[in-house]
């Protein structure tokens, strides 16, 4: 797996995808690839994220188009809703993307979440870092848009977009303030529908008043017009620039490294094995101690 990494790190696409698809199916060798994955990149990684309808891919699919522009390279990973059949990525097309498909600064793969609460792939930190390994300028994360609980975005991404709508003014309110916290920038998109001033205003509001460790810059767009992504994309780039040494940074590497040994040691328990077990014991038992079971079960794991 060493060559395979080898080539990604020259810039073959084809690698690339092999690569990706062996660690998000944790196929054969997939570890190999990790342990040999160079320490440092110069990738950029870009999180977008927000509820439902908020225009997430026209945006994304419009930064491309800005990056390439800039002659700088783009590797996007669309994580979609899974398919209730076979957990494959259900929007996996990408229909708006499609010109970016076959361009040579371009890599766009997507994912399905899997079921997974977050709106991320359960591998999307391996899968990320081996994006990291090609070298791209930049690597777009597109979550699925479940609402206030893909805060864990923020765990991931140098810098975190939100994307609203100006209808969504009067949810900011009720908004949970972890969604409001990881945010390093918020996009008003469609911002030709009414009230989307005022949406403006009330997000700056909301920031003036907090205590953040710097201005959150709010930038209003209309993606499906190119309006206002080069103002968005200058933002990314000047907080791409500042300073990642902070608290904030480490904790980020904090929940990485914490995420990837906490699955590390509930690999091979799933909820239907266990379901299985509780059944059998209470076929055989009429008393059922929870605390007795879950040290059974981490005695035979560690044997």
């Amino acid at each position: 797996m060493t060559e395979l990494v080898s080539e990604i790190s020259k810039g073959s696409f084809k690698a690339l995808s092999r690569a990706i698809s062996l660690v998000e199916n944790k196929a054969g060798g997939f570890a190999d690839i990790l342990l040999n994955l160079p320490a440092t990149s110069p990738s950029a990684i870009v999180g977008i994220t927000g509820p439902p309808g908020a225009g997430k891919s026209t945006l994304v699919d419009a930064l491309i188009g800005e990056i390439v522009s800039a002659g700088k390279t783009v590797g996007v990973l669309c994580v979609d809703p899974s398919s209730p059949f076979n957990l494959g990525a259900l929007l996996g097309d990408r229909i708006r993307m499609n010109k970016w498909y076959t361009h040579a600064n371009v890599f766009i793969r997507s994912l399905a979440n899997r079921g997974s609460l977050g709106g991320l792939h359960p591998s999307i930190i391996e899968i990320t870092d081996v994006m990291k390994a090609f070298g791209f300028d930049y690597i777009i994360i597109e979550t699925v848009g479940v609402g206030q609980s893909e805060i864990e975005i923020a765990g991931l991404a140098d810098t975190t977009v939100i994307v609203l709508v100006p209808e969504a003014g009067d949810e900011v309110q009720t908004m949970k303030a972890g969604l409001m916290e990881i945010g390093d920038i918020f996009v008003v998109n469609k911002a030709d529908r009414p009230d989307a001033d005022a949406f403006e205003k009330t997000l700056k509001k909301v920031f003036r008043t907090s205590h953040s460790h710097y201005a959150v810059p709010v930038v209003k767009t209309i993606a499906s017009q190119h309006v206002g992504i080069a103002e968005l994309f200058a933002k990314i780039k000047l907080h791409n620039e500042s300073d990642k040494r902070t608290d904030k940074h480490l904790w980020l590497l904090t929940e990485k490294a914490y995420y990837l040994i906490a699955s590390k040691r509930m690999a091979g328990i799933h909820k239907e094995w266990i379901f299985d077990l509780i059944k059998a014991q209470l076929a055989d038992e009429k008393e059922f101690n929870l605390y007795q079971f879950i040290e059974e079960i981490e005695e035979n794991k560690l044997k």
